[in-house]
């Protein structure tokens, strides 16, 4: 599968919308998939190298993910690579570009799985469609955090 990307205007700066993105465990709540993370190894926040995992459900399937913070950059970026079991799932990406009073936000995914873990993830996952599932979910996902981060406070 190819990088996709979903796009949102979201009425907070960047640096108040990066504070949300990179805070897995406050972003867990605005997905529809990964239902809650924890930081591993003494971690405490977004660092490049830092690691949390994630875990997630479709349904009666349960499963959990490891994922590495690759850029932590304030205000700009924030992305992490994601693996099961030391095998690489995928890379997901925050790009924040200032516009105008607000932020718009790109949140990105690029599926990093062999075929044939793509072909056997749908055992542990329920998931047929990972693409048309993962953007379904990043526009949710993005619906949220503009509700979230826009608000005035």
């Amino acid at each position: 599968m190819a990088t996709i990307s979903e796009e949102r205007y979201v009425s907070a700066s960047p640096d108040e919308v990066y504070a949300v993105v990179a805070d897995p465990a406050l972003m867990a709540t605005l997905s529809p998939e990964c239902y809650r993370v924890q930081w591993l190894d003494d971690a405490t926040g977004p660092q490049v190298g830092a690691r949390f995992r994630g875990f997630n459900r479709n349904g009666v399937f349960r499963w959990w993910t490891t994922a590495t913070v690759t850029t932590a950059d304030p205000g700009r970026r924030f992305a992490y690579r994601v693996s099961v079991l030391g095998a690489a799932v995928s890379e997901w990406s925050y790009d924040l570009e200032p516009q105008g009073e607000g932020t718009l936000v790109r949140e990105s995914t690029t599926d990093q799985r062999s075929p044939l873990f793509a072909t056997t993830s749908v055992l542990g996952t329920g998931v047929r469609d990972r693409e048309a599932r993962n953007r379904a979910g990043m526009r949710t996902t993005l619906e949220r955090l503009a509700a979230l981060a826009g608000t005035p406070s």
